[in-house]
């Protein structure tokens, strides 16, 4: 038993398990990334938090008039 309760909604990036999970077969919360509307959207969830993060830290440095 798990602690998602999500039963069907999406794709999942397990953090622990190095792998795409959906339905009942996720790891918990503080371990994934998602949902995703495909597996391989999912299969891409680091990639996607790179580039989010570094779009916000540019957007942090524009913000902050660091950007040059």
């Amino acid at each position: 038993m798990n602690d998602s309760g999500l039963g069907g909604a999406g794709y999942f990036w397990c953090l622990r398990d190095h792998r795409v999970e959906s339905g009942d077969d996720v790891c918990p919360a503080q371990y994934r990334l998602g949902p995703y509307a495909t597996a391989d959207d999912a299969t891409r969830a680091l990639e996607t938090v790179e580039k989010r993060n570094a779009e916000w830290d540019a957007e942090d440095a524009r913000w902050t008039g660091e950007a040059g």
